[in-house]
């Protein structure tokens, strides 16, 4: 393990909130596509379910976007101001089948603190633990995707938004091939 459960939880749900917009598309285009989104990450607490939360969401993926790519200052610079913004508080909580882990915003937050204190906790200890190089974008030409490398040895390189690392090696493979033959 390279993070603690929940800040590895929380960094799993911002390369899926930032891939909801690679490659061209738009996988938050509707209050029931965030919905399905927050139901997958199992993400709780309080929604307002309108238009200026999905708005509050669309902003907050390009703040996170910016950070998977920035250098160290940048990122703490961003951190900080997502901590600030939401007036985070730190404390132990235990709920719907999690352990101790920490929060920083009350339950009735806004979705988009919520959400942006997770991540920025989360990438305070990405930051503290001087790990930012596993926050990488995919290696493949045709693709924009985040990737979280959480591997012991650092080596993904591909997204697990669609068939990056299985297009790669087929690739490797056949020009090993021509190369043979």
């Amino acid at each position: 393990m390279v993070f603690a459960p929940d800040t590895e939880v929380a960094l799993r749900t911002v390369v899926n909130l930032i891939n909801t917009a690679a490659n061209g598309r738009e996988g938050l285009a509707s209050i029931a596509d965030l919905d399905s989104f927050l139901a997958t990450e199992g993400f709780s607490g309080s929604r307002s379910r309108d238009e200026a939360e999905l708005a509050s969401v669309h902003q907050l993926r390009v703040e996170l976007a910016a950070v998977w790519t920035a250098d160290e200052d940048a990122a703490v610079g961003t951190v900080n101001r997502l901590l600030r913004d939401a007036s985070a508080l730190p404390q132990l909580m235990k709920h719907d089948g999690w352990d101790w882990h920490l929060h920083a915003t009350a339950p009735g937050a806004p979705l988009a603190d919520r959400m942006s204190t997770e991540a920025a906790m989360a990438l305070a200890d990405v930051i503290r633990s001087k790990e930012m190089e596993r926050l990488r974008m995919c290696e493949s030409e045709d693709c924009d995707a985040a990737v979280l490398d959480l591997s012991r040895n650092r080596s993904k390189r591909y997204c697990d938004t669609g068939n990056c690392a299985n297009r790669a090696h087929v690739a490797a493979y056949r020009a090993r091939q021509a190369a043979a033959g």
